[in-house]
């Protein structure tokens, strides 16, 4: 079973990296970091299963805390892929990630279904990264509930504060458009999303409309746009190509591919969106400031 969960690394960087921390018998605590005195009882081995789970640990913990992150982390759809350099990869194999011994594991999806209940009866406690499913709030789904809840797990409840502060402040100061505006998001592989998603929300927290109007994720919806254009077009992941279009993708439609070339064509970072985090501001605010009146 534990073969199953998926974890694999550059195994003779990681063993020896754990082997040194056992070793040396250090606590992975900056002694100098402001943090230190609250860092008493907290996870010091920390080992992130995915890379929606290394923004979180490489945002808020102490780099000493940390054992290992995903291979990931440093991949252009990573926000934190600069914080990523010098930290060890894992795979998401069960066996690996036990050979360094961590004293937490974080996650959203890695390691697949079972990998918390697995983790957890080897006696790894886990954190787990909730769903983003709205900007902001007081829902569990809330992007600054779920900052407080990774910084608490992780030892650091003052940088989760300060983040959640920073997050509402930038949040409050978006100077939002026309709400009778629309917006389409698109993404290289032809897909877009309504009501339901995270992305939904970012639309209506730019002060905007969303095209597409039916919930979930969906194909592009080529023959409405042959007789009907969004006001603006989302265009996510398009300067890495990161979802690996193919000729039948949609966005390769001569329908799709004139939204593209139009003036109010906003392009995100695809870092910005690929997980739920505070890092959505920055699509926020592009889209936001992008004519706005």
């Amino acid at each position: 079973m534990a073969s199953s969960i998926g974890i694999s690394k550059t195994l003779a960087a990681a063993t020896s990296f754990a082997a040194g921390v056992l070793v040396s018998g250090c606590s992975g605590v900056a002694q100098n970091d402001s943090s230190s005195a609250e860092l008493e009882g907290a996870p010091r081995r920390i080992v992130s299963l995915d890379y929606c789970a290394d923004q979180y640990v490489l945002k808020l913990a102490d780099k000493d805390q940390i054992l290992a992150i995903s291979p990931d982390a440093a991949k252009d759809f990573s926000y934190m892929r600069a914080s990523a350099d010098g930290v060890p990869t894992v795979r998401p194999i069960a066996e690996d990630v036990l050979t360094l011994k961590p004293d937490l594991v974080v996650r959203a999806y890695g390691g697949g279904p079972n990998a918390a209940a697995f983790f957890e009866r080897a006696g790894v406690p886990v954190l787990q990264v909730g769903w983003a499913s709205t900007v902001d709030g007081e829902d569990m789904g809330s992007i600054p509930v779920i900052i407080q809840h990774l910084a608490d797990g992780l030892g650091q409840s003052a940088r989760g504060d300060a983040l959640v502060s920073a997050f509402r402040e930038r949040l409050k100061q978006v100077r939002k458009r026309n709400t009778s505006e629309t917006a389409l998001y698109m993404t290289p592989a032809g897909v877009t999303t309504g009501p339901g998603s995270l992305v939904h929300e970012m639309l209506l927290a730019a002060g905007l409309e969303n095209f597409q109007n039916q919930p979930g994720w969906r194909s592009l919806p080529l023959e409405r746009l042959a007789y009907e254009q969004p006001d603006l077009v989302a265009a996510a992941f398009f300067e890495t190509l990161t979802n690996h279009p193919n000729a039948w993708s949609p966005s390769n439609h001569p329908v799709a591919r004139a939204q593209l070339s139009g003036p109010d064509t906003v392009p995100l970072q695809g870092a910005w969106t690929a997980c739920g985090g505070w890092f959505i501001l920055d699509a926020i605010e592009a889209l936001a400031r992008e004519d706005a009146s």
